[in-house]
This record gives structure tokens, sequence and C-alpha cells, in this order.
């Protein structure tokens, strides 16, 4: 496929940052609190990408308030003339409540249920590699991509999704990435321009 193509193709994949359920250190399941820098950075990596939306999940009405109290000041307020690009990044954030209510909104777009796909820090059995994913992308498949806050997704997520990708590993013992930089180098992965050898 070409660059130029790459970039002006349409893209069927959505991301999800779920709050609940998700897990704590010691493998409990929680929900977590929105945070101002995971809207405004993933929302930039989705928009640099080419992802179509941006699904923030939580089920608690005061964390949706204060999502939609930030989006409406970029989008509609004073941010949206002082700075564009981030409204540009912003306009692609939804709020919903949970995951069942999010790939619904996702099939009512698409006209097909999504495969879903979940991340993880461990390896999981029900692997996808970013190869076959990336093919499945520019195959037109409709995907929904999740992230996990706090600790990561609690395992009846990852348990009942379609495939999980395999985790981000380097060569030291050290495995505790941002969700904020774990989203972009994923994106990069299944939709960057890949370098010809």
């Amino acid at each position: 496929m070409s660059k130029e193509r790459q970039k002006t193709q349409s893209i069927a994949l959505d991301i999800a940052l779920i709050h609940y359920p998700v897990i704590n250190k010691t493998g409990e399941t929680i929900g977590s609190a929105v945070t101002n820098l995971d809207i405004h950075d993933i929302a930039r990596a989705a928009r640099t990408f080419g992802v179509d939306h941006y699904y923030i999940v939580t089920p608690y009405g005061d964390q949706q308030a204060l999502v939609a109290e930030i989006l409406g000041h970029w989008q509609t307020g004073h941010g949206a003339t002082y700075n564009p690009a981030r409204k540009a990044a912003l306009d692609r954030v939804k709020i919903t409540e949970s995951l069942a209510a999010t790939i619904a909104q996702v099939t009512e777009q698409r006209g097909r249920r999504p495969l879903i796909l979940t991340t993880s820090a461990r390896v999981q059995k029900n692997s996808i590699s970013y190869r076959e994913t990336r093919r499945r992308i520019e195959a037109g498949e409709p995907i929904l991509l999740l992230f996990g806050t706090a600790h990561g997704l609690a395992p009846e997520l990852t348990e009942t999704a379609d495939y999980t990708l395999p985790p981000i590993e380097s060569t030291t013992d050290y495995n505790h990435l941002s969700v904020r930089s774990a989203v972009s180098i994923i994106l990069d992965r299944l939709l960057g321009i890949q370098e010809e050898l």
C-alpha cells in the first residue's frame, strides 16, 4: 500500500478508554477516575493516526460531567478559537456509560458489530498479531480497540473480547507505560506509515 493511500483511506477503527471495569494493583475490580491528560493526549494521538472516534467509557455521572465540561471549553468555548488544533482532536471524543453502549454506537455507525480487541501488559490466550490486525484494518473491517486505566482491563473484558493484542515489550524488566504512551505506540504499529526496507 502506498504512503499516499495510507494517509487518505477511511479507517473503520475506533478506540475506547475503559474506566470500569478495571483492576487495581491487587487485582480487585474497581472504577477509575478520568484524567485530563488522558482526554487530551489520547485524542491527539487518535487525530494524528486517523482513528474515527475515541470513546471515554465511565458509568459515573460526575466523571461524565467533567469530561463534558472539558470538551465544551475546547469545542465551543474560548479554547475552540484559542487552539483550533486541540479542537480538531477533541472533536473525536465521545462519552459513553458502558462498553455495551459503546459497542451499540459503533455497530449502528458501521452497520455491523465491530471486532472487539483488548490490550494488556501480559500475554493473553486469545492473542492476535499486529500484522494481522493491520491487515484487517486495511481491509475495512470495523474494529473497536479497548484500553484500560488503573492496572488494566478487568478479566471479564479480556476474556470475552474477540482478540487481545500482544503486550508492548522491551529489553528491560520495567513494564509500566502510561496508557497514553501505550495508545500512541499501538496506533503507530497499526496505522503508522511503515518504513520500507
